[in-house]
C-alpha cells in the first residue's frame, strides 16, 4: 500500500507540473501595454482616419503615440486587418491580399429619360433613321448625349450612312434590345390598336396617322452606304463589319 500511495503522489505532481505552462500565455497577454488597447478601440470605432494629434488627446499624457502606433502596426502586419498610414492619419484596413473577399458586384438600375425613351421608340419603329429624322419626328432638337446613352445600353447601333448631303449615320436596334424587352423580332412591337388600348395614344389622332411596321433587317437599304473605316476610330461601327451586306 505505501508504494501505491507514492505512485499517486507522483502522478499528481506530474499533472501540476504539466499545468504550469498553460497559464504562461495568459500571463504574457496581460503584459501587453494598455495604450495599445486604447489605440485599437479608438481606431476601430472611428469612421475616418485619425491623426496623431487627435489620438494623443484621447490617450494618457505619458504615452508616446508614435511608438505605440509603430507597435500596433507591427502586431497587425500579418493579420487580416492592417494598421496603415494614409497621409498624416492612421486607420485599419483590410490586408491588400484579402481585398478580393470584400469585392461586391452590383447592378445599378438607371431610369431612361423621357427623351431617351422617345428616341428609342422612334428608332425601333422607323429604323433605319438618322438623328435629323429623329428630331423631325419628335419635333424637338435631340438632347446632347441621348443617342450616346442608348448606344451604351447596347439597344441601338449605327447601321450605315444615308446617301444624302452630309451622309448622316443611320441607327437601328440590336438583339440586346429584343432580349431586354422580351421580343422575338422587332415586328412584335405593338401596333396602332394595341397602343391605343394601352392608353399610350390619344383618341383624337390626326387624319392619316399610322404606326409604321418596324423592321430590323440587317441588310443595308438602297439609300444607305456601309460605315467607313474611319468610323471605327469614333466607336460608331458595330463589332463585326457589315460592309459586305
Amino acid at each position: 500500500m505505501p508504494s501505491v500511495a507514492k505512485k499517486l503522489v507522483i502522478v499528481q505532481n506530474n499533472d501540476a507540473a504539466a499545468a504550469e505552462p498553460v497559464a504562461a500565455p495568459a500571463a504574457e497577454a496581460a503584459v501587453r501595454p494598455e495604450e495599445l488597447r486604447l489605440l485599437e478601440a479608438l481606431l476601430f470605432a472611428a469612421g475616418q482616419p485619425l491623426d496623431e494629434a487627435t489620438l494623443a488627446r484621447r490617450l494618457p499624457n505619458d504615452v508616446d503615440v508614435k511608438d505605440a502606433l509603430a507597435q500596433l502596426k507591427a502586431e497587425y502586419a500579418t493579420r487580416g486587418v492592417n494598421l496603415v498610414r494614409v497621409g498624416r492619419k492612421w486607420m485599419f484596413r483590410t490586408a491588400d491580399d484579402l481585398s478580393w473577399l470584400l469585392t461586391n458586384e452590383t447592378v445599378e438600375t438607371r431610369k431612361l429619360s423621357r427623351a431617351a425613351v422617345e428616341t428609342l421608340a422612334i428608332i425601333a419603329y422607323h429604323q433605319p433613321v438618322t438623328r435629323a429624322e429623329i428630331e423631325e419626328i419628335r419635333g424637338v432638337v435631340a438632347a446632347a448625349g441621348t443617342l450616346d446613352v442608348l448606344l451604351r445600353t447596347g439597344w441601338i447601333r449605327p447601321r450605315g450612312r444615308r446617301k444624302a448631303p452630309g451622309r448622316p449615320i443611320t441607327y437601328g436596334t440590336t438583339e440586346q434590345f429584343l432580349t431586354h424587352f422580351g421580343l422575338e423580332e422587332v415586328g412584335d412591337l405593338p401596333g396602332l390598336d394595341e397602343l391605343k388600348g394601352a392608353g399610350l395614344l390619344e383618341g383624337n389622332l390626326p387624319p392619316g396617322f399610322a404606326v409604321p411596321m418596324p423592321s430590323d433587317e440587317t441588310t443595308l437599304r438602297d439609300d444607305e452606304d456601309p460605315l467607313e473605316p474611319g468610323d471605327l476610330d469614333l466607336g460608331l461601327a458595330p463589332p463585326s463589319s457589315r460592309s459586305e451586306t
